[in-house]
């Protein structure tokens, strides 16, 4: 066992195809597929079942994958530490972010990242978040920039700021005389929300202390899968939506149709924060990025005490 023979059998997995694992690895088929069935010669056991249709990873598969996997990072690890002894904070670093977050957060942070750190080599992946956990457990990403806390033992989040929802309406909505928008004004108002799978949807119903209401009338059906198109939805006066107050800063804010209102909602906030893997050997590269954050965010946003 070596751990080429493991960087095959993970591409395998990935693909589901043995040619296009071959691929991956820069080696021919018959190489691979030899490899990997002198491997399970070896263990004694059956990593992939194999048909003419599909190649899919037996239960013990999945277990050898996992310790696979593990044995992998630590290996890029011992790479990463010695060359550490020259800059810590060289080399590739692979973040996800959610879709409602990254379009804002990281025009900010980019060009500074580089400038304070050249040698980091920042890779970017934009899923919601639980294709972002997912990758985060199979060691595919590093870390993330989530808004809900990672409920998992082997992960723990760095919070890093709180940022307040923002009420975003036409300009001719009758919302627009008021001084101020409260819990009642909320509550008496259809909010335009993100498909299913955004985890913005949920926040917004909970933060906002709204109970689930049945979705009747002409917006019953108007569903975004991005945050732009709900505020399209809004500047066509579909109706009104909640925004994270980056996105409130963004080039879209200067629409004549819509108008942006700070709540008075002390609790109408989302926190971000900074997940990882318990194990994962680079913790001063979060740090940076985590402080390098702070360091370049609109008062608009908070600070978290922790970071």
């Amino acid at each position: 066992m070596n751990l080429r023979d493991l960087k095959y059998i993970i591409a395998v997995a990935e693909t589901h195809h043995f040619g296009r694992a071959a691929e991956r690895c820069f080696v021919s088929q018959p190489t691979l597929s030899g490899q990997i069935k002198k491997l399970e010669d070896e263990l004694g056991v059956t990593i992939f079942e194999r048909t003419n249709r599909s190649v899919e990873v037996t239960p013990i598969g999945e277990g050898i994958l996992a310790h696979a996997r593990l044995l992998l990072e630590q290996a890029e690890a011992i790479e990463r530490t010695a060359r550490a002894h020259q800059d810590p904070l060289a080399g590739p670093l692979r973040i996800g972010a959610i879709p409602t977050l990254s379009p804002y957060l990281m025009p900010l942070i980019l060009r500074p990242l580089r400038q304070r750190y050249p040698q980091l080599q920042l890779v970017l992946f934009e899923e919601i978040t639980d294709t972002l956990l997912q990758r985060l457990r199979q060691h595919d990403l590093d870390a993330a920039l989530l808004a809900t806390p990672a409920d998992d033992a082997e992960l723990t989040g760095q919070p890093i700021y709180d940022e307040p929802f923002w009420l975003a309406h036409p300009r001719g909505h009758p919302l627009a005389d008021k001084a101020e928008i409260t819990q009642d004004d909320l509550e008496a108002v259809e909010l335009l929300l993100l498909a299913d799978g955004h985890c913005l949807t949920h926040q917004v119903m909970e933060v906002c202390r709204l109970a689930e209401r049945p979705r009747t009338g002409e917006t019953a059906d108007l569903r975004a899968a991005s945050l732009e198109t709900l505020l399209q939805l809004v500047s066509a006066d579909f109706g009104c939506t909640l925004v994270p107050a980056l996105a409130a800063g963004s080039g879209w804010a200067h629409d004549g149709n819509i108008a942006l209102r700070r709540l008075d909602l002390p609790d109408a906030y989302r926190r971000i924060s900074l997940v990882a893997r318990r194990s994962f050997p680079r913790r001063p590269a979060l740090t940076a990025l985590a402080e390098l954050i702070v360091a370049h965010l609109p008062e608009t946003v908070r600070p978290c005490a922790a970071a």
